[in-house]
C-alpha cells in the first residue's frame, strides 16, 4: 500500500499585494499557504490558485510572514497578537528595519520568535528567478535568524546578508534612498531622450525602470520611515547645490568672455 505524502508545513502570509504574491509564488511548493488580505481583489487569489483565509487562521500557523506596508504594520501586529501560537516564528519583509523591529518586539507576545527581513529585490528584478538575489536577515527575538538564513540560501538560492536593523537602515538610506530619490527626479523630468543615448544613460534609465512602478508606500517607507534617510538626502542636496554653484560661476565667466 503506497504511503501517504508528507503534508507541507503551514505558513501564514498576511498581505497579498505585489510582493505578497511574489512570496506566495516561490513558497507555495514548500509550504501549505494560508493567505489573508481583505484588500486584495478576488482575481489576485484566483490567478494564484489560492483560497483566502481569515486573519485568525493565517496567524495561527507555526510561521507567519507579514507582507504589509510599513505604515500599517503596527495595526497588523496588534490584530494578530492574540492568535499567535507559543513558539511561532514571525517575519516581516519591509524596506526598513529599525521601526518594524521596534513595532514587532513591542507588540508581539514574548512567546514568539521574531526575524526581520528585507528582500533586496522586487517583482521587477525577480522576473527571472530569485537565485543570486540578496536578502537582509536581522535577529530581533530568539535564535532562529541563522536557520532562516540557511533555509533561504538552500531552498531559494538567495544571497543572505546577516545584519542588524540599525546597520541595515544606515546602508539602505544610501542604497535605496538615493536610488528612489534620483528615479523620482528623472521621472518628473520626462520626456527624456530615447534615440541618441549613451550606454551609461541607458543603464541609469534601466535602474529607473526597476523602481518606477513601486507602490507609493514603498517610496514613503524608504524615505520617511528610515531614521537615517534624512541625513543622506541633506548631504546629497548640499553637494548638488555646491556643484550647481561651481557650475554657475563657470557659466558667468563664459558669458563675460562672450560679451567682451
Amino acid at each position: 500500500m503506497p504511503s501517504s505524502p508528507i503534508p507541507l508545513p503551514a505558513l501564514g502570509l498576511i498581505g497579498f499585494g505585489a510582493f505578497g504574491r511574489l512570496v506566495a509564488t516561490h513558497l507555495a511548493p514548500l509550504f501549505s499557504l494560508r493567505v489573508h488580505d481583505p484588500f486584495a481583489p478576488a482575481s489576485a487569489f484566483a490567478a494564484a490558485g489560492i483560497e483566502p483565509c481569515s486573519l485568525e487562521d493565517a496567524a495561527a500557523c507555526p510561521m507567519v510572514i507579514l507582507a504589509t506596508p510599513v505604515p500599517t504594520l503596527a495595526g497588523v501586529v496588534r490584530d494578530i497578537a492574540p492568535h499567535l501560537r507559543p513558539g511561532a516564528l514571525v517575519l516581516d519583509v519591509g524596506s526598513v528595519k529599525v521601526r518594524p523591529a521596534q513595532i514587532m518586539r513591542a507588540g508581539l507576545p514574548p512567546c514568539v520568535d521574531i526575524v526581520a527581513t528585507h528582500p533586496l529585490f522586487g517583482p521587477q528584478s525577480a522576473r527571472d528567478g530569485l537565485r543570486g538575489l540578496k536578502i537582509a536577515v536581522c535577529s530581533v527575538r530568539g535564535d532562529r535568524a541563522r536557520r532562516v538564513g540557511a533555509f533561504l540560501r538552500r531552498a531559494l538560492g538567495l544571497t543572505v546578508i546577516m545584519t542588524t536593523p540599525e546597520a541595515h537602515d544606515r546602508e539602505a538610506a544610501a542604497v535605496q534612498g538615493l536610488t528612489h530619490l534620483i528615479a523620482k527626479v528623472l521621472v518628473a523630468m520626462e520626456p527624456l531622450p530615447t534615440r541618441m543615448t549613451t550606454r551609461s544613460f541607458d543603464l541609469v534609465m534601466q535602474a529607473v525602470g526597476m523602481v518606477r512602478h513601486d507602490a507609493p508606500e514603498v517610496y514613503h517607507a524608504i524615505e520617511r520611515e528610515n531614521p537615517f534617510a534624512g541625513e543622506v538626502r541633506r548631504r546629497f542636496f548640499a553637494l548638488a547645490a555646491q556643484m550647481e554653484g561651481e557650475l554657475g560661476e563657470v557659466d558667468g565667466a563664459l558669458e563675460r568672455r562672450v560679451q567682451v
